[in-house]
């Protein structure tokens, strides 16, 4: 292959990717025309669809841009599509079959072969088609334990862990993470955050002056920053996870590294709220609505219950070392793992709302007024997330938060 066009690294467009599948795997039959597309959607990747006429097959390409899709000056090491590679692999042998199939790394050209999710919607995508999914709470609850807590110090040989430490420093995505997420939604400090107009008062005086938060965020900043505690995806939105009435996929995890475990669980429950305001703003008045609103309600309390819940049968089958086995500790274990997601909760609201890299959940409610209010809402559920975090240790503590200020700004008692 040395004489191979794609021995060195360059930015494939769709017309490279079916000749590019075709030299590194035996997938397809040699015989068969190919159909390629770019579908990602992403800020920092290229994602390409190859399938054959017959749509009897199909695969993945996932190539890592050296430069950020939304600013060409915002570089990028392309290592993350070998640690994107490793993680899956990982995740793959402690929740399997809840991510999809990688087949090839090619260092060359820093792309990723893997399966297509065909016959999945991306959850974002069907959540804002008000679709609702039962077995969702059950099987990201899942993924969330067996992912956090068997890569954790309390479940893995210490020498272990730390090499997977020193294996999985991501410092360029984390500095995305630390400027989007901890920072920036705070002072806009770089002038790049987006805030609806009607609600620049609003977040002036709720986030902007708001001293306590920033002191908050800071500690929670720093615990980003310096608590290697198990190997968390990073970005565990609903844009990260394709779904079916049956089966669901975790996917994308570049930006994963050794950080805290409440990350991950922060993230899906924001997103989930995300979802309630779409619902309640975009869907006529009625029974529909109602039963969406609720679904997601349930999957809000049953991520946070199940978690904790399949924590605990984890953590007394695989927990070994003997200082973890202390009365008490698989207690506090949990408690401060549930206070980091609280904090993160907000952490992940607050920047969807007013940072650059916002969700459409919010930004395509049509009705002008409305998104006010869900803001709202949001801003000031997220900030309770943040300031009370402690306080937050079931289910029913983190839906009763936003569901109280939904009552207050968004006009209506919500279904349950």
């Amino acid at each position: 292959m040395g004489d191979s066009r794609f021995s060195e690294y360059f930015l494939m467009k769709a017309e490279d990717a079916g000749e590019y599948v075709r030299e590194k795997i035996d997938f397809f039959r040699k015989d068969e025309e190919l159909f390629c597309e770019e579908i990602g959607d992403g800020n920092v990747n290229y994602v390409f669809r190859v399938r054959s006429g017959d749509d009897a097959r199909s695969i993945i390409v996932k190539q890592a841009g050296k430069a950020t899709r939304i600013d060409k000056n915002w570089f990028l090491s392309t290592d993350r599509g070998r640690i994107e590679t490793d993680i899956l692999r990982i995740q793959d042998s402690l929740a399997p079959g809840l991510v999809p199939r990688v087949y090839l790394y090619d260092p060359a050209m820093c792309a990723i072969l893997m399966e297509d999710m065909v016959g999945y919607t991306m959850m974002r995508t069907a959540l804002m088609e008000h679709r609702r999914f039962p077995l969702f709470a059950e099987h990201i609850s899942t993924f969330l334990v067996n992912s956090l807590l068997l890569t954790s110090d309390v479940a893995m040989e210490h020498k272990k862990k730390k090499e997977r430490v020193k294996s999985f420093v991501n410092p360029e995505l984390c500095e995305i993470s630390e400027q989007l997420v901890y920072t920036e939604p705070y002072n806009n400090e770089k002038d790049r955050n987006l805030v609806f107009a009607p609600n620049e008062d609003f977040v002036r005086e709720n986030i902007y002056e708001n001293k306590p938060l920033h002191l908050a965020v800071a500690k929670l900043k720093f615990d980003f920053m310096n608590n290697a505690q198990c190997l968390i995806h990073g970005d565990l939105h609903t844009g990260s996870i394709f779904i079916n009435d049956t089966h669901t996929f975790v996917f994308d995890p570049e930006f994963a590294f050794y950080g805290p475990a409440g990350y991950d669980v922060g993230n899906v429950i924001a997103n989930l709220l995300f979802a309630w305001c779409n619902a309640h703003a975009t869907m006529e008045d009625g029974a529909d609505r109602d039963a969406q609103k609720q679904w997601l309600e349930s999957a809000v309390a049953d991520v946070i219950d199940l978690f904790i819940l399949k924590y605990h049968n984890a953590f007394r089958e695989h927990v070994d070392d003997s200082m973890a086995k202390v009365e008490g500790f698989e207690d506090w274990y949990l408690s401060a793992l549930l206070e980091s997601t609280a904090g993160v909760t907000g952490l992940e609201i607050n920047r969807r709302v007013v940072g650059m890299a916002q969700v459409k959940d919010i930004t395509t409610i049509p009705d002008g007024s409305k998104r006010v209010a869900a803001e709202r809402a949001l801003i000031t559920a997220a900030n309770r997330y943040i300031l009370e975090a402690p306080r937050f240790r079931t289910g029913a503590d983190f839906l009763e938060n936003f569901l109280n200020a939904a009552n207050v700004y968004m006009g209506e008692t919500p279904c349950r």
